[in-house]
């Protein structure tokens, strides 16, 4: 249907937009959940402190909002005439225009669609679209710190994958290193299909140089994929740069769940002209022209024809209102707020010569964003996920962060060593304890409070691990507390909800 140019401007700029300072302090707190409490091991009761949000990101009240008003006008982009149907329609149109223009991807050249929950759908599917259209080349590169999102992919539907390394200075690993991947296209040229990096390790908050990695996989005939699963909220994406087209990369895949939209789907954009050289993955409703009893006809226009089947509107609207949010306060803006927030923890951490930092902490030699990866020594990282939980209110993540390769290389030394005294049959049960770390991670909603309690937190604990470790026992791997549980009152479940709501 014919969409109004209005549903195409983007509200970044107007007469009533307030300083970049004064928005960011106002959006930052108006996340649903902030202000939720739980009743702590030591019988006190406290407001979580969410850094977790790696995993997952908080839900943006002003989004919510948005989608909560949306509803009383939902309809199927699918229907025409009716009222709903056109608004619908239109704000759908809307939230592709605005993500590309979010991420600096020309309109003419890419285009915008919602696949699955999160990136994993997106990278799939583009993973079989490059193989297939360039079949002759059978080889895919990735990098060691790749989720197994970007990872197993590339693994299933290309013939052969290569890990290309990551910088490593006096131990501590690094961003990919360039030159190694240069040398790797050299030799392989010809047989490399794509490079597929991630754009922000999900384990250490590590920046890769994905428009300089692409740069050099065009000039070796190779295409660029990113994965932009951790990089969408926390820093400036740039699809294409006018002033060094090499640049440029073909395609980018996202999550919503991790822009502040838990629900919404997951975002890939992509050139047209390569999408355009097969048919679409997905074939049903809405993406074709016509259908007869011996052929159908998919339409030759974008994004449609990419999106098979009634698409999650609500969702995709809800993730591009908090997107244009993102852009009032300005990505730059909350980089700088953001790397504040990493120095801060990475000090509070090296002062503690009991906490050991993963990945390359100095900002001068890599740079970092959302996340900061760590152990406590002679203390397992799940341990310290639950004391951190039970003593203290907050929500870290702990194990191998579905980067299994990564992380076992970053600790393979302390692994030998926690196993060098213990019994064989041992062995294994203590291999799966101490296989991983703790991983904090930040967003817009993070503030430097947090970060302290943090520090205070970490410093309490290395200071009495023993009192810790005496108030838990292991439980099929997992560590429970002896004596502690969440209350009942505290505890969340649908039914009890529905029984408040309906009666």
């Amino acid at each position: 249907m014919p969409v109004s140019p209005l549903s195409c401007k983007f509200s970044i700029v107007n007469s009533k937009q307030k300083d970049n300072n004064t928005l960011f302090e106002k959006v930052r707190k108006q996340f649903i959940g902030l202000d939720t409490e739980y009743t702590l091991a030591t019988g006190e009761t406290r407001q979580r402190i969410y850094l977790d949000s790696t995993a997952t990101t908080l839900m943006m009240e002003a989004a919510h909002e948005v989608l909560e008003r949306f509803y009383h006008h939902y309809g199927n982009t699918h229907s025409l005439l009716h009222f709903d149907a056109k608004i619908a329609s239109r704000e759908y149109h809307w939230a592709h225009e605005r993500i590309l223009h979010f991420v600096h991807a020309d309109a003419d050249s890419y285009t915008c669609f919602f696949t699955g929950s999160g990136t994993t759908s997106g990278i799939n599917r583009l993973a079989r679209v490059f193989r297939d259209i360039r079949p002759d080349k059978d080889v895919a590169v990735v990098s060691l710190m790749e989720h197994h999102s970007n990872d197993l992919p590339h693994r299933k539907h290309m013939k052969e994958v290569i890990h290309t390394p990551v910088k490593d200075m006096d131990g501590n690993m690094g961003c990919v290193c360039l030159d190694s991947l240069e040398q790797l296209l050299k030799e392989k040229e010809g047989r490399i299909n794509y490079v597929a990096l991630t754009g922000v390790s999900n384990v250490t908050g590590i920046v890769n140089p994905v428009n300089e990695a692409a740069e050099l996989a065009h000039k070796y005939g190779a295409l660029m994929l990113v994965d932009g699963a951790q990089m969408l909220a926390h820093m400036s994406v740039h699809m294409t740069v006018p002033d060094n087209p090499a640049q440029n990369i073909d395609a980018l895949v996202f999550s919503g769940h991790k822009t502040y939209v838990p629900g919404s789907p997951g975002v890939v954009i992509a050139r047209k002209d390569i999408l355009s050289k097969i048919e679409p993955e997905e074939v049903g409703g809405g993406m074709v022209q016509d259908v007869y009893m011996d052929r159908y006809e998919i339409k030759n226009f974008f994004p449609d024809r990419e999106e098979a089947g009634t698409p999650n509107i609500p969702g995709a609207i809800a993730l591009a209102a908090a997107i244009d949010v993102l852009d009032r306060i300005g990505m730059d803006f909350l980089q700088e707020e953001e790397e504040q927030l990493i120095k801060m923890v990475i000090d509070g951490m090296k002062a503690n010569s009991e906490i050991q930092i993963y990945g390359e902490s100095d900002p001068n030699i890599c740079e970092r964003s959302a996340s900061v990866s760590f152990n406590i020594k002679q203390m397992d990282h799940g341990l310290v996920a639950a004391i951190l939980n039970d003593y203290f209110g907050i929500a870290v993540r702990n194990d191998c962060f579905c980067a299994h390769p990564y992380v076992k290389e970053m600790i393979m030394d302390e692994l030998l060593e926690a196993t060098e005294e213990i019994p064989m049959e041992k062995i294994e049960a203590a291999f799966h304890l101490k296989r991983g770390m703790v991983r904090a991670s930040f967003a817009i909603y993070t503030t430097a409070e947090d970060i302290k309690t943090l520090i205070s937190a970490l410093n309490d604990i290395t200071e009495r691990k023993e009192f810790y470790k005496n108030q838990y026992h292991v439980v099929n791997e997992n560590y429970i507390h002896k004596t502690f549980t969440l209350r009942d009152d505290q505890r969340f479940t649908v039914l009890s909800t529905l029984e408040e709501i309906l009666y």
